[in-house]
């Protein structure tokens, strides 16, 4: 349904922390020019943890109306409650997503059965495609290949995306699942791998910042031009580590305010960057050429 580069969209917010809807709609158009495949709306990097829901709706709704069918958006509606998921995927859909990407839920700690029938609950009762996100180093939680399996069996669950960093989960996971069952890693680094392996793209931080970059290197490697996808992950790989210097979405949020695209806003508990940063990731961004040294 998706593939290439997809962007896991930041939340703009003011100095006061409050939601700044004149940038958010800059966002969405500066990933249209730039080649953004779908845009990923209040995610991990969106924030979503400290939006209320009444926010969380809004957000999404905002960026459905500015992107008005271009680009697919794809919606954050995971939750640490089954309830709670449901609640945020039901808003989604009414909004008109093209899909909800759902987080195992956090802090928790399921078992395996625990996480297979919480996403069958979310999919049986919100008629709408489902992607399942799986990233244990934030939520203590990890989404086996074997689970995944199962899951896939239902009808409107149609994706993952994985981000353990482990590339050999794709394989493990197409083994288990039919061809419509479409895997992306939420790894910016090993993002060529991951497509020449079987994926289908990338929901990326790195994007954020380098959209036009990050799509032509999606592009390269489905295409299966491999070198060509290397030479360009090249000029990205400082983006890749240094975005993640603090935690998610820390730096990329300073980032673009250093690229003049949205305020420094961020919410309590995340903090803006720590100065010892600043300059690494002024150089990473000069590097992949979207600010001048």
């Amino acid at each position: 349904m998706f593939s290439g580069s997809m962007v896991a969209l930041v939340t703009p917010m003011r100095a006061d922390g409050s939601l700044d809807s004149d940038s958010l709609r800059k966002l969405v158009e500066f990933h249209i020019e730039n080649g953004t495949d779908a845009i990923v709306a209040v995610g991990t990097t969106g924030e979503s943890a400290t939006l209320t829901v009444e926010e969380h709706c809004d957000v999404i709704r905002q960026v459905v109306e500015q992107t008005n069918g271009r680009v697919p958006v794809i919606a954050g509606t995971g939750a640490n409650s089954t309830a709670e998921a449901i609640e945020l995927s039901q808003c989604a859909r009414d909004l008109g997503v093209a899909a909800v990407l759902l987080v195992t839920p956090y802090y928790n700690r399921p078992t395996q059965e625990g996480l297979y029938l919480h996403f069958k609950a979310i999919a049986e009762a919100v008629d709408i495609p489902q992607i399942l996100y799986n990233v244990p180093s934030r939520t203590a939680c990890d989404l086996l290949p074997e689970t995944v399996g199962r899951l896939a069996k239902i009808d409107n669950i149609v994706g993952i995306k994985e981000a353990t960093g482990d590339v050999r989960r794709v394989q493990l996971i197409k083994d288990l699942v039919d061809d419509k069952f479409e895997l992306y890693t939420g790894e910016d680094g090993n993002t060529v791998d991951f497509i020449l392996a079987g994926g289908k793209g990338v929901i990326s931080v790195t994007a954020n910042v380098a959209p036009k970059l990050m799509h032509e290197m999606c592009v390269a490697a489905i295409a299966g031009e491999a070198d060509k996808a290397r030479a360009i992950n090249d000029k990205l790989a400082p983006l890749h580590q240094t975005l993640f210097s603090e935690a998610n979405p820390i730096p990329v949020k300073w980032a673009l305010h250093e690229m003049g695209l949205i305020p420094e806003g961020i919410r309590l508990p995340m903090t803006v960057l720590s100065e010892q940063f600043h300059q690494p990731v002024r150089d990473a961004l000069a590097s992949a050429g979207v600010l001048n040294p």
